[in-house]
């Protein structure tokens, strides 16, 4: 015997548990996360993130991975091991339009001193993660 709640779907239950199967968390993928899957150093915290990363590449079919342009523009202008490799693994993921509230909350961020002054670094990605709902960053 399901609770009251439970009961009240009746035959709408097998579409909400459907609706909550497909319903998946919005992932905003930035520059380290792409950067970690092809790590070469070889320090025990870097290998760590490394592995880290992997898992969850391995199972990123349980997210909903979006990106911006300004990962990679970061990608692009970055000088480090397994360029190609990294350009490869997040170009197939959805690029977040640019909206113009994301400006007044890199703006709000940089003001308020919560990030460093850098237009194109922390605050945008941060920023672009919250003004898209992303579950993670």
């Amino acid at each position: 015997m399901g609770s009251t709640h439970q009961q009240g779907l009746g035959k709408h239950r097998g579409l909400v548990c459907c609706i909550l199967r497909v319903m998946k968390s919005r992932v905003y993928v930035e520059t380290s996360v792409v950067s970690f899957y092809h790590e070469v150093r070889t320090e025990p915290d870097m290998i760590a993130r490394r592995d880290w990363t992997r898992q969850f590449w391995d199972n990123a079919e349980n997210y909903e991975l979006v990106t911006s342009i300004a990962v990679l523009d970061e990608i692009e202008n970055g000088n480090f091991p397994s360029k190609s490799a990294v350009i490869d693994l997040v170009s197939s993921l959805p690029i977040l339009p640019i909206e113009s509230g994301i400006g007044e909350i890199v703006d709000t961020y940089v003001s308020r001193k919560v990030m460093p002054a850098d237009p194109r670094g922390d605050a945008l990605h941060l920023a672009w993660h919250h003004f898209t709902n992303a579950s993670f960053c």
